[in-house]
């Protein structure tokens, strides 16, 4: 499951995007919040639109498809497969590319690495500035790990089996179960046709390799032990699921080469953990600043319209201008959504049996986030922003906020 949010909806809505996604992704009326026995602590309602946007949430893959048919419909040259060993870039005439592993180099004006977490073009834009910083990459494990799957409903016999019926009788629904240092979720798409379901628990090791690797359903159910047995039955449906380790990557001082024509985008530039996928829908009783984030996909959503609103207004000709203006209307507010607290998830994992304070387990989204409009926020900054680098010279992002991410 990925979810876009109101802040990157409002944008995908504005290519037409919207029909198509709507369609197949889950529309839950509320959240019902569960103690570890299944005592009911809090039904939530969710409501859609907020902010005057709606919310995607669906399969990854099919999300992708609508993006990836989108760009193809564009005119976009898009080549599946093809791995990218190193990155060069030529100021002196206006260049830059990439070398793939058949041997072939591809040049362009600009080269953005959307490469994600283990961003392999993140190890050249760091190296490009350590005669300015040192190497800021330095990821760790967050104490967390995700079991996490989707599934067919029908297959799997979720609709005929009583302990697991209510996921599918009532269309898109959405529960979560919350005890000590867990939570578990577990969702229905597509009017009930598709399950997700995911459990966060404690997990102190670092891996060094794959982040996310099969999972073993039997390992799940140690989790829930003792635990309302609509949890057991659920997670027993799952043909498979993944375990994905939730690693923190400390902010990075830069992402924009030396020379400002090899930029880092979404996770390879910031990455953000999703601590609780409930962070997707809004308490608008209780915004604030210290909720969960959510905001991996959304945040390179504003990423990427951002850039490309840069470009528009720099100009062919000043690509490395484009691209700093780019990272210094996006640093902070990127920054800050990766810093966003770990509140909810904690308040969360501190759940006691029949807990009374319930009331207090709101899942709060602060308006500074899913309100904003980035690609109209980017037309109304660049030219000052902008001029600002011509006139006063470039600085790192994180030296003109006056710190150094360490």
């Amino acid at each position: 499951m990925i979810a876009l949010l109101a802040n990157a909806s409002r944008i995908i809505a504005r290519w037409g995007l919207h029909d198509e996604l709507w369609g197949f992704c889950g529309h839950a009326p509320e959240l019902r919040l569960h103690d570890p026995l299944g005592n009911l602590l809090r039904v939530q309602p969710l409501p859609s639109p907020v902010f005057d946007a709606y919310t995607y949430a669906g399969h990854r893959a099919r999300i992708h498809d609508v993006l990836l048919r989108h760009a193809v419909s564009l005119g976009i040259d898009i080549r599946m497969g093809q791995e990218v060993v190193d990155y060069w870039e030529d100021n002196e005439n206006k260049t830059a590319g990439v070398l793939l592993r058949s041997g072939e180099c591809l040049q362009a004006d600009l080269v953005v690495a959307a490469d994600g977490v283990k961003s392999h073009a993140r190890k050249y834009v760091l190296a490009s500035l350590l005669t300015i910083m040192g190497n800021h990459d330095r990821p760790h494990p967050s104490g967390y790990a995700i079991y996490r799957t989707w599934f067919d409903a029908k297959e799997q016999g979720v609709d005929t089996d009583p302990r697991t019926g209510f996921l599918c009788k009532d269309g898109d629904v959405l529960y979560a179960w919350t005890g000590k240092d867990v939570h578990f979720i577990a969702a229905s798409f597509g009017g009930g046709k598709s399950i997700s379901w995911l459990i966060t628990h404690r997990d102190t090791d670092y891996v060094e390799g794959d982040l996310s690797v099969p999972g073993r359903i039997e390992d799940v159910l140690d989790i829930v032990k003792g635990w309302d047995p609509r949890c057991a039955a659920v997670i027993s449906k799952a043909p498979s699921c993944v375990d994905w380790k939730l690693i923190v990557h400390d902010p990075l001082p830069s992402w924009v080469s030396r020379d400002g024509r090899v930029l880092l985008i979404g996770d390879a530039a910031h990455p953000s953990l999703p601590w609780v996928f409930l962070s997707t829908f809004i308490d608008r009783n209780s915004l604030d600043d210290s909720s969960t984030s959510m905001q991996g996909a959304s945040q390179a959503i504003e990423d990427g319209v951002t850039l490309a609103v840069t470009l528009k207004m720099a100009g062919k000709d000043n690509i490395p201008l484009a691209a700093r203006t780019w990272e210094a209307i996006r640093y902070e507010r990127a920054l800050k959504v990766q810093q966003m607290g770990e509140t909810t998830r904690d308040k969360w994992h501190r759940v006691e049996i029949d807990d009374k304070s319930a009331g207090d387990l709101g899942l709060p989204i602060p308006e500074w986030v899913l309100a904003f409009d980035a690609e109209a926020h980017a037309y109304s900054v660049f030219d000052e922003t902008a001029r600002d680098i011509v006139e006063n010279g470039y600085q790192l992002p994180s030296l003109r906020a006056g710190r150094i991410a360490a």
